[in-house]
């Protein structure tokens, strides 16, 4: 592999661990200069790779230079001595022997410990995703822009306020204690879902599934599984829904990345490794005595990767999504709640139940109600896709809407 290949594959891997120990070494106050830092460091080894070639251990290069220039600053700068000095208990003397770990150990700590700082409540949970795309993902602005279909300047101005709201509130590079754990674990979730989702049903107009976005929540999500303090049911209730979704990617979209319905989708394309890592997360997430959405939205897609089309598959996904409903009420989920209904009960009950939802300015209701209606009453199925088209803003969406409404108006005019 040439240089120009691998820096930004090692920049993907490495530049998540070696900031984390370096934002934890120099703390919210000065997280720039941590990112500084490592981005100089990628910058220099695409400078000097050209040059001279991809030295023998390429990771190691980039951990040595990443360590020598954290000492370099702290040896030019007063940080040292008004900051570290203090936080160390150090004395000037003992400066050039301060030690940027970058162990195994460390790093893996550093991250999960980067992961609780991130996910705090006192910000908001764009601003969360946002810093954990840019320091736990290695994503540019760009990307992060791509990903909220927003500008570059609006990113930059949430990660500035975000910083500074945690400047201001003083806190801490620190995994909780085993009693903060728990209050705080439900935000963590939170922002790994929502980063998940965000990959799953991208909003970007460009692609349908971002595959990195996924990815990079699971693997966040497996530092709480890894870590004896946060490996909780309810972690592993997330992990086994991501695992679950995951599986089906390479049967969701085709080859020009549109994307394909559950009922169409080739089911020898589902990943049966992912599908059984699914089910072992699933079973350790029933050793808790609390049910979760998550519990309940894994057990979901766990009936959605069993490949027979039983009326049974169906009647226990509408009763789990009644659950859901109880514990997590959202008009999204009541809409998905239909679809099940309509398998159990019949398309007419399920429109009866849809409209009374009435989400006048959601595509995937009207979109719903397309399909619901196809069959029953076409005229009713095209004009629900008509609204939809107008209300898609995504190029994937509006390609399946568009698909639905030729085969029905096909049909209109064959008849």
């Amino acid at each position: 592999m040439n240089e120009v290949a691998l820096i930004p594959q090692l920049f993907k891997t490495e530049y998540r661990k070696i900031i984390s120990v370096l934002c934890k070494l120099f703390g919210i106050v000065d997280i720039e200069i941590a990112e500084d830092i490592v981005n100089d460091t990628f910058l220099l080894a695409s400078e000097t790779w050209v040059l001279k070639g991809i030295p023998e251990n390429p990771t190691a290069w980039l951990y040595t230079v990443a360590k020598n220039r954290t000492k370099d600053y702290f040896k030019r700068h007063k940080t040292f001595s008004e900051k570290i000095v203090v936080d160390f208990n150090l004395n000037q003397n003992q400066s050039e022997e301060i030690e940027v770990d970058l162990s195994h150990k460390n790093i893996t700590d550093s991250q999960l410990q980067m992961i609780f700082t991130i996910c705090n409540p006192i910000i908001s949970a764009e601003a969360q995703i946002g810093l954990a795309l840019k320091i736990l993902c290695g994503f540019g602005i760009d990307e992060i822009a791509e990903a909220f279909l927003t500008n570059k300047e609006t990113v930059n101005k949430r990660l500035f306020r975000a910083k500074e709201k945690l400047r201001t509130e003083n806190i801490k590079i620190e995994l909780p204690t085993e009693n903060e754990i728990n209050s705080r674990l439900d935000t963590v979730l939170t922002t790994l879902y929502l980063l998940f989702n965000e990959g799953y049903h991208s909003s970007t107009q460009k692609t349908h599934l971002r595959k990195e976005l996924c990815l990079e929540a699971m693997r966040l999500n497996y530092f709480l599984i890894e870590n004896e303090t946060t490996n909780k049911p309810v972690v592993n209730a997330l992990m086994a829904l991501m695992c679950f979704h995951a599986s089906r990617f390479e049967a969701r979209t085709n080859q020009i990345g549109e994307p394909i319905l559950y009922e169409e989708q080739d089911r020898t394309l589902w990943n049966e490794e992912l599908i059984a890592k699914g089910n072992y997360f699933l079973i350790e997430s029933a050793k808790g005595q609390e049910i979760t959405k998550y519990h309940l939205e894994a057990s979901i897609a766990y009936w959605h990767c069993t490949k027979t089309q039983t009326t049974n598959k169906w009647q226990n996904i509408l009763q789990l999504y009644n659950q859901l409903l109880i514990i997590d009420y959202s008009p999204i989920v009541a809409l998905n709640r239909t679809f099940a209904l309509s398998k159990v009960n019949g398309k007419q009950v399920a429109i009866i139940e849809a409209e009374k939802l009435n989400l006048k300015d959601n595509h995937l209701y009207f979109s719903l109600l397309g399909n619901l209606y196809t069959e029953i009453d076409n005229i009713k199925a095209i004009k629900n896709f008509e609204i939809a088209l107008n209300l898609a803003i995504t190029n994937a969406d509006k390609s399946t809407i568009s698909k639905n409404l030729y085969d029905l108006k096909a049909k209109k005019n064959n008849s």
